[in-house]
C-alpha cells in the first residue's frame, strides 16, 4: 500500500471512523517504511459533511461527474467565444444535471445513513456547480478527497470558510477534446504529408506534446509543494505535541512538589501552633509565681 492508496481508502471511510481510519493506515505506511507518506497522510483534515457528500458521489457516480465537467467545457468554450446564443442553450443544462446530481446524493447519503441537511444539501449544490466552473475544482472533486465543500465566488473557489481553496491548478485534458471535436472536420480536409499526417494533425499533436510537458510540469511543482506543505504542518504538530507534553510532566511534577510542600508546611504550623500554645501557657504559669512573690 502506498501513500495514493491509503490515501483513497482514507476518505472512503465513513466519516465517523475518519481519524481512527487515518492512524491505522499511518501505522500501516510508516511500519512499511514510508515515513514520509505517514507524515503526509497524518496531515489529511476530516471532510466535513458536505464534503464527505460530494466525495461519496465522485465515488459512486463517476461517469455523472464527467458529464458535469464536460458541460463545464462546453460553457467555457461558448464563453470564450462569446456564443450568447449557446450559453442560453446550455444553461438549462446546467440546472438539469445539478438537479440529478443532488437528488441522486441524498438518495446515497440516506443509504449510509447519514442525514443531510438542507444547507448540507446547497453546499454540496455550489460544490458541483464549482466544479463545473472551474477546471482545478472539477479534478479535486472527480478525485473524491475534499475536506471542505468548495463554492465559486468572482475571484475564484472558496472553501466553506470563505477562504481560498488550496485546490491545485491543472491543465484542463477535457478542454483539449472538446477542441479535437472542433478540428476533426478540418483534419479531414488537410492533405497528409509523407507520414500520412495532416497540417492539422502535425499541429495539434506538437500543441498536446507541449502541453502535457506543461502539465506535467505544473503538476509536478504543486505536488512538491503540497507535499513539503504536508510535511511541514505534520512536523510542527508533532513538535508541538512533544514540546506540550514535556510542560505537562514538568507542570505535574512542580504540582507534586507543590502539594508536599503544603503538606510539610501544615505539619510544621501546627507544630508552631502547639508551641505557642504550650509558651503561652508557661508564660502565664511565670507570671502568676511572679505575683506571688
Amino acid at each position: 500500500m502506498d501513500f495514493e492508496e491509503a490515501a483513497s481508502r482514507l476518505y472512503a471511510a465513513p466519516s465517523a471512523d475518519f481519524i481512527a481510519t487515518r492512524n491505522e493506515l499511518a501505522k500501516e505506511l510508516k511500519a512499511a517504511g514510508d515515513q514520509l507518506g505517514s507524515t503526509r497522510l497524518k496531515a489529511l483534515r476530516k471532510p466535513t459533511v458536505a464534503a464527505w457528500l460530494a466525495n461519496l458521489v465522485a465515488r459512486e457516480l463517476p461517469d455523472d461527474i464527467d458529464d458535469l465537467l464536460a458541460l463545464g467545457d462546453e460553457f467555457r468554450q461558448a464563453t470564450a467565444d462569446l456564443d450568447g446564443e449557446r450559453l442560453r442553450e446550455l444553461t438549462p443544462r446546467r440546472h438539469k444535471l445539478l438537479d440529478q446530481l443532488s437528488k441522486s446524493a441524498a438518495g446515497l447519503s440516506e443509504r449510509e445513513g447519514q442525514k443531510i441537511s438542507a444547507d448540507v444539501g446547497q453546499k454540496l449544490r455550489e460544490t458541483l456547480d464549482a466544479a463545473l466552473v472551474d477546471p482545478a475544482a472539477g479534478e479535486a472533486v472527480r478525485d473524491g478527497r475534499l475536506s471542505s465543500a468548495l463554492r465559486h465566488v468572482g475571484f475564484g473557489v472558496v472553501d466553506e470558510s470563505g477562504e481560498p481553496s488550496n485546490v491545485t491548478p491543472l491543465t484542463d485534458e477535457r478542454r483539449k477534446r472538446a477542441e479535437d471535436r472542433r478540428t476533426k472536420a478540418a483534419e479531414a480536409k488537410q492533405p497528409a504529408d509523407d507520414t500520412g499526417e495532416s497540417t492539422a494533425q502535425k499541429a495539434k499533436r506538437e500543441r498536446a506534446e507541449r502541453e502535457e510537458e506543461e502539465r506535467e510540469a505544473a503538476e509536478k511543482a504543486a505536488a512538491k509543494k503540497e507535499l513539503e506543505e504536508a510535511v511541514a504542518a505534520a512536523e510542527s504538530a508533532e513538535e508541538s505535541v512533544t514540546d506540550l507534553a514535556g510542560r505537562l510532566d514538568a507542570a505535574r511534577e512542580a504540582l507534586a512538589d507543590a502539594q508536599e510542600a503544603v503538606h510539610r508546611i501544615g505539619e510544621e504550623l501546627d507544630e508552631a501552633r502547639k508551641s505557642a500554645r504550650d509558651a503561652q501557657k508557661e508564660s502565664r504559669e511565670a507570671r502568676k509565681r511572679y505575683n506571688r512573690l
